[in-house]
């Protein structure tokens, strides 16, 4: 998972400022590396290190990153290398020089990259698919066979894209002396959004992948981008929107508002706050009807995603509320962190207990999912040594039974707790006296509410039913092998590289 902008400013100033300031504000969606690269007169500017924004730019960089238009990219590592070289957005100087990041997985990646060798004639410097997708991108770009393009070039360009790529993307491009460019796949998979602001001068405008980077900048929300829509916005601030694919649907990801973005963010037109405090609702009132005579003392969530639902939980329940566990946050999100040591490691350096708050009392733990269930367990063990009488466990969302292949670091089905294992067998692993899973019928009625445009959601990670339909067992079984705990410690160990292309994002 990935966040991605791009902005371009009327009033002639420098733009590597404010790419640089929605970054931080989108820092939630990567941790691991950061960049930005900017375009003056036709020429780029680039800085991409490994890290977190703060620490990726300094002043001297800064300086460096000339002109009014251009990209910014935070990155998860989720497979294959971390090294810098991985860090985006990448470039390509032919046709037109064009830089690109973006947010998903290619689930076709790998046969694109053989096609950009055999057919296309282009190179890889990477395993990324990023970087597939912006050769797709330069490829049918160039197919347009034009010294000069504009944006209806641009906008068939996309629509070739779309035909030969699958999975789930948002992309960020700048083309030298066009402007920038985004596009959405045809079912909405990863959220993009546009965003606009008066200046003295016209008009400024950004794409980000949530509203908050907007938010942050005094922009005004236009509108998300829909399934496989495109906008290209012209150095000279002229903003064109075309729909480039054959048969959009809207299917968004479902654990984008469980999960990964922030609560102030609006995701197609859903308040991902209100989506929240839904989930606690709907929770509560399982908990009523499975469960009346229960007898929590307290309620406390898992900081920080968990809050909204766990409060609302609690009030529903009518059970007081509580801050059990203080967050380190200078931690990364841990169920994203490559390799299982690091990941049980980085639970006690996260969280510490509030002994005070727990002693003799039954407890309700809330969180906003199990995926490997490695923090979980965790918890529940702090929860005891800081004196709980009994601890419960309750996750606003279903049971994580499937692998995520649009761009989340759940690959493989072996590391999923949930998988081919009961409520109460996920309930000893973990070791809590009691656990409650959000029923997927409600999770959806909480999400759902705002925009009847959406028939369904992606739920993949939960149903095991996929958008796109091109997901088999095969393909799961590929990168199951590839990117398992074990695989990675293996290839660690002996300093090689995933093998093939993996999602970089």
């Amino acid at each position: 998972m990935c966040g991605i902008v791009g902005i371009v400013l009327a009033n002639g100033q420098t733009v590597g400022q404010e790419i640089y300031d929605a970054l931080t504000t989108l820092q939630h969606r990567g941790q691991d590396a950061a960049g930005i690269v900017t375009c003056d007169q036709g020429r780029f500017y680039q800085r991409k290190e490994n890290g977190m924004v703060k620490d990726v730019f300094r002043t001297r960089h800064m300086r460096d990153l000339h002109g009014n238009i251009g990209i910014g990219h935070v990155r998860y590592p989720t497979a294959g290398s971390s090294s810098s070289a991985e860090a985006q957005p990448f470039y390509v100087n032919s046709p037109y020089g064009i830089a690109m990041g973006h947010n998903g997985n290619l689930t076709n990646a790998d046969e694109l990259a053989q096609d950009i060798y055999r057919q296309d004639l282009r190179h890889l410097n990477t395993n990324s698919d990023s970087e597939v997708l912006l050769n797709i991108f330069a490829h049918e770009l160039m197919q347009q066979k034009k010294l000069f393009i504009d944006h209806e070039d641009v906008f068939n360009a996309v629509r070739n894209v779309h035909k030969r790529v699958k999975g789930g993307y948002a992309a960020v491009g700048v083309i030298s002396n066009i402007g920038i460019v985004a596009f959405r796949d045809p079912f909405g998979l990863r959220p993009v959004v546009v965003g606009k602001r008066a200046n003295a001068n016209g008009f400024d405008y950004m794409v980000a992948s949530e509203s908050v980077a907007l938010d942050g900048l005094g922009y005004e929300l236009l509108k998300d981008l829909a399934p496989g829509e495109a906008v290209v916005i012209t150095d000279s601030g002229q903003i064109f929107f075309q729909q480039c694919a054959e048969k959009p649907k809207l299917s968004p990801c479902i654990f984008e508002f469980v999960y990964f973005a922030r609560p102030d963010s609006m995701i197609d037109n859903i308040s991902v706050h209100k989506s929240r405090l839904r989930m606690g609702e709907k929770l509560a009132d399982k908990i009523l009807k499975e469960w009346p005579d229960h007898d929590i003392d307290v309620v406390m969530p898992i900081p920080d995603t968990s809050r909204t639902s766990a409060l609302e939980l609690a009030s529903r329940l009518g059970s007081p509320y509580r801050e059990g566990f203080i967050k380190n946050r200078y931690i990364g999100r841990t169920f994203i962190m490559p390799g299982q040591q690091l990941r049980k490691k980085s639970v006690r350096q996260k969280l510490n207990a509030i002994g005070l708050e727990f002693e003799g009392k039954n407890v309700l733990l809330v969180d906003d999912s199990i995926v490997r269930g490695t923090t979980s367990a965790q918890i529940v063990e702090m929860a005891r040594e800081a004196g709980a009488k009994k601890v419960y466990f309750a996750s606003a969302a279903p049971p994580v039974r499937f692998p995520y292949v649009y761009g989340i670091d759940m690959p493989s089905p072996t590391e999923l707790v949930a998988s081919n294992r009961t409520v109460e067998e996920v309930g000893k692993i973990i070791g809590c006296d009691k656990l409650i899973y959000q029923d997927l019928e409600d999770l959806i009625e909480a999400v759902g509410v705002g925009n009847e445009e959406i028939s369904e959601f992606d739920t993949s990670c939960f149903s095991g039913i996929y958008a796109t339909g091109d997901i088999t067992p095969e393909y799961l079984a590929s990168i199951d092998s590839a990117r398992n705990d074990d695989a990675q410690a293996t290839k660690q160990a002996s300093g090689q590289e995933t093998v093939g292309i993996y999602n970089g994002n």
